[in-house]
């Protein structure tokens, strides 16, 4: 096999596992026109007879539809966040440093009802409210005032049995993490041991600015110290099938998505036990964690609470929430080169300031790592292309046996001493570099929104005018000139379509991927350019010396 052929079989190779993977994505079913809230809104979660105790599930409180409840807003610096009255639920939250993906004039809102995408949570055992039972908001704050740290929410249900119920919303300056506490006092003649579920609501469909091309994981994911990070599909919770850790005492559950998180992460030595289903008659999927509340006496009071992180997937932030929690920027396989990646970028970004600027620098230091396996690569391929016509000719001469043909082009390597691998061998140690920094500038947050310079305001987006795929049609077209013209015409008509196939895909690509790839090409060339030069050079010296 010839440098050439592995080179496409390699392309081929990864091209392939891209296409299938976001077609895959991309053929999801699609959310259904209209489900009505109170369709969808599920029953209390049942606690396993290993987590249940003393407490028993009760029924849902009566309610009014969801369509009806009133809402009411809550604004800090980083949020303004809407609540329901019917369960206290986050049904709207707006990331106010955060746009929409085709809106620049509109905050991202991360529970967006058209995914009917919320935060709830409920008590479970006799007579207690659930996320479906009415709330009334008793303290007037709605604003995070100047100077305060934090902004407590409470609400407050009806009285059953005896039994008074808070719920108390924490939100805190300069966080994304909300903390959501059950606060309950009984007035009953009888212990109770309720139970609290923490549960986060939404459809399969992906969010805007996912494609064909670019797709990233939609779902929940749970993780605990024993199993680590677990993504979870929703078709395979549509179909009962799902896999994960049910139970443990620690580690947190997730609705992830290209960008932004949220994420119930209760207290640590806390029992907890996880649980996914899908709301019957829809395509939405609740997942959630149960917690046990200490036993409560006549006449006390207990609670619990359980720490919501929702927002962007800053991997700074994520750390300090909860172990294991910055795994939701997902790398797959090549974490372990991936997260190293990053920390270089984000280093290169504090100096230089600006994110697209952080790319270039990032690329030229990893192309100048990679300087003598690059090198090596082009020295063969430049020795490789003076050697073309010669193999040309053995091909014509020998066409017909092809048992002779590949030992004459044997013995001609090792005249020449020439490795028809080597161009290749140098590229498939890098290539784990370069998919993994392809994930690193395709999950990073911090390029959404981000500008480079003139018509390039957000690396996450597309190129508008398409300036950059074209240049990197461009910079392909050049290397392939560059490289040896395969002896077979079929291939060589192949490595001429490329630079067009790979053009066209990086349409759709985020520019700050395309942008890496640009000057990686720009870098490559003029390398490549200067050792065929060289070795050009002496090959004539040489033939002028025989002469």
């Amino acid at each position: 096999m010839d440098t050439r052929r592995l080179i496409l079989v390699l392309i081929f190779t990864f091209s392939s596992f891209m296409l299938w993977e976001n077609w895959q994505k991309y053929n999801q079913p699609k959310p259904a026109d209209a489900v009505a809230a109170a369709q969808v809104a599920g029953t209390a979660p049942t606690p396993s007879a290993a987590l249940q105790a003393k407490a028993a599930p009760g029924a849902p409180s009566v309610v009014a539809p969801a369509s009806t409840a009133e809402t009411f807003t809550i604004t800090t610096d980083l949020l303004k966040a809407t609540i329901s009255a019917q369960g206290g639920d986050l049904v709207s939250l707006e990331l106010l440093n955060y746009k929409e993906h085709d809106n620049n004039l509109k905050n991202f809102d991360l529970f967006d009802a058209k995914h009917r995408y919320m935060a709830q949570a409920g008590l479970i055992g006799e007579g207690l409210p659930t996320h479906r039972a009415n709330f009334k908001h008793v303290n007037g704050a709605t604003a995070l005032a100047d100077g305060a740290n934090e902004l407590k929410v409470r609400l407050e249900s009806t009285e059953q049995n005896g039994i008074k119920v808070a719920k108390i919303l924490t939100f805190k300056r300069g966080s994304y993490l909300i903390d959501v506490a059950w606060e309950v006092a009984n007035g009953s003649d009888k212990a109770i041991a309720p139970h609290a579920y923490f549960q986060l609501q939404r459809d399969d469909a992906a969010p805007a600015g996912e494609t064909a091309m670019v797709s990233t994981f939609t779902g929940p994911a749970v993780f605990t110290d024993a199993e680590k990070y677990q993504k979870i599909d929703f078709s395979s919770i549509a179909d009962n099938k799902a896999k994960f850790t049910k139970t443990a005492d620690n580690g947190w559950l997730a609705m992830v998505q290209h960008y932004f998180v949220s994420a119930w992460v209760p207290a640590d030595k806390t029992q907890r036990e996880f649980y996914m289903r899908k709301v019957e008659g829809s395509n939405v999927f609740q997942a959630g964690v149960i917690v046990p509340i200490a036993e409560i006496a006549p006449g006390a009071k207990g609670e619990t609470s359980v720490g919501l992180y929702a927002g962007p997937q800053l991997q700074s932030a994520l750390k300090q929430v909860a172990s294991g929690l910055d795994l939701v920027v997902d790398y797959g396989w090549l974490t372990v080169v991936a997260a190293p990646i990053f920390w270089a970028l984000e280093a290169i970004h504090k100096l230089v300031g600006n994110w697209g600027w952080a790319i270039v620098v990032l690329t030229i230091i990893i192309k100048a790592i990679f300087f003598p396996l690059s090198a090596a690569s082009y020295r063969s391929m430049a020795k490789m292309k003076v050697l073309t016509p010669r193999l040309t000719q053995l091909k014509e001469r020998f066409g017909d046996d092809k048992q002779r043909m590949n030992q004459e082009m044997m013995k001609l390597y090792q005249t020449e001493k020439v490795n028809p691998l080597g161009g290749c061998l140098p590229i498939l140690v890098q290539i784990p570099v370069f998919i993994a920094l392809y994930w690193v500038l395709l999950g990073a947050v911090e390029m959404r929104g981000a500008p480079w310079i003139l018509w390039i305001k957000d690396l996450a987006s597309a190129d508008p005018y398409y300036i950059l795929p074209v240049i990197m049609m461009v910079s392909m077209f050049v290397q392939t000139k560059l490289n040896p013209t395969p002896p077979d015409p079929i291939q060589a008509k192949v490595m001429m379509m490329m630079p067009l196939i790979f053009g066209f895909m990086f349409f759709w690509f985020p520019a700050g991927l395309v942008l890496y790839w640009v000057v990686n090409n720009v870098l490559s060339i003029a390398q490549q350019w200067q050792i065929t030069r060289l070795i050009d050079a002496g090959g004539k010296a040489a033939n002028d010396a025989k002469a």
